[in-house]
């Protein structure tokens, strides 16, 4: 089963807006812990977390069927998002910074062999992990922002589709917008290629990180008519999404939108000293797992063949010379009885 968990958050709301019958959400007001989020799409897909969770929004609900996804969008710079009420939400409490590592963790733990799906993605800062068969799922997927450039400008890009109002082609705080637009609509359309990776035994993951709402409220300000814009063009556009997901997981799956309009810094960081809080979130501020690096795959064969070239010629200089025969094989011997018998 495929589990499609839409986080949205409005004001800093978590709002699940769909999910499938075995993951139950109980309507109320309970505040999530911002650091805890993943711990909840954790237990949402059957995992277990290190410490436990009180937090009384999400039931038990069925043990022996799992969502077969989880779908986590991240919307930064905005405090809310006029999302459609299809589900129950909660308010988030001390959002901080967070990531999904845990979880793609757990799923290549538990579901090694299988290969599942996991794509972490942020366009704006060219950032993707891409693990399992998502490397083959999501090979056109543009990613960096000169890829994503070019593919706004292709004949089936979202630019021929999305009314774009006042927002401008010309302008790269509203190509980095759109951009990420192509990103949500790309994602379902390649996975429909692969329609049997939601059937499979293994859980796929996905996170996404979007930041060009933000971008345009700091060149045209929270008031002007193209911040406007593009909220609503980004609330249809996560909809659709969400629905596209949902529908290809066979109703099976949990979507998830955090919003919200500044990350807290963590409590601990209060306690380092300046130069190790700025080299932590310089270098990697929300602990994500490093890029692929595409010399892996040379490296790890030629070390991997290396080492059975010298195990096997170790067991056969091995075998050799124990069924050696002395008096036959070995120089040292005869050359030792020729000397006796010249003697």
């Amino acid at each position: 089963a495929f589990y499609v968990c839409f986080l949205g958050v409005c004001g800093d709301e978590f709002s699940v807006l769909r999910s499938p019958q075995s993951v139950v959400f109980r309507d109320g007001s309970w505040p999530v812990p911002g650091e805890r989020i993943p711990d909840i799409a954790a237990l949402s897909m059957g995992f277990s977390v290190e410490d436990e969770l009180s937090w009384p929004g999400l039931a038990v609900g069925d043990l022996f069927h799992r969502p077969r996804a989880t779908v986590l969008v991240t919307v930064k710079g905005v405090d809310k998002l006029t999302l459609p009420v299809k589900g129950v939400s909660y308010p988030i409490e001390n959002a901080v910074p967070f990531s999904l590592d845990s979880v793609a963790n757990a799923i290549h733990t538990l579901f090694s062999e299988e290969t599942p799906v996991v794509l972490q993605l942020a366009p704006s800062e060219e950032r993707v992990y891409m693990v399992g068969k998502a490397n083959s799922v999501f090979e056109d997927l543009s990613v960096t922002l000169r890829q994503l450039r070019n593919r706004l400008f292709q004949d089936n890009s979202v630019l021929s589709s999305l009314p774009l109002n006042s927002l401008s082609r010309n302008n790269e705080v509203d190509l980095l917008f759109l951009s990420e637009l192509q990103v949500l609509h790309d994602i379902p359309s390649l996975l429909s290629r692969h329609k049997h990776l939601a059937k499979d035994h293994s859980p796929d993951l996905y996170s996404l990180e979007l930041a060009g709402l933000e971008e345009v409220g700091k060149r045209y300000g929270e008031d002007s008519q193209q911040f406007k814009d593009a909220s609503q063009i980004l609330v249809d556009s996560l909809q659709k999404f969400a629905d596209e997901m949902f529908n290809l997981y066979n109703g099976n799956a949990v979507v998830e939108v955090v919003a919200v309009k500044a990350f807290n810094s963590p409590l601990m960081r209060k306690t380092r000293s300046i130069l190790q809080s700025s080299q932590s979130e310089t270098d990697n501020p929300y602990n994500l797992a490093y890029p692929y690096n595409y010399n892996y795959a040379v490296i790890f064969n030629i070390v991997l063949w290396m080492m059975i070239g010298l195990a096997l010629a170790v067991i056969v200089i091995s075998y050799n010379l124990w069924n050696m025969d002395p008096g036959y094989d070995s120089i040292i011997y005869r050359m030792t009885n020729q000397k006796i018998r010249m003697d």
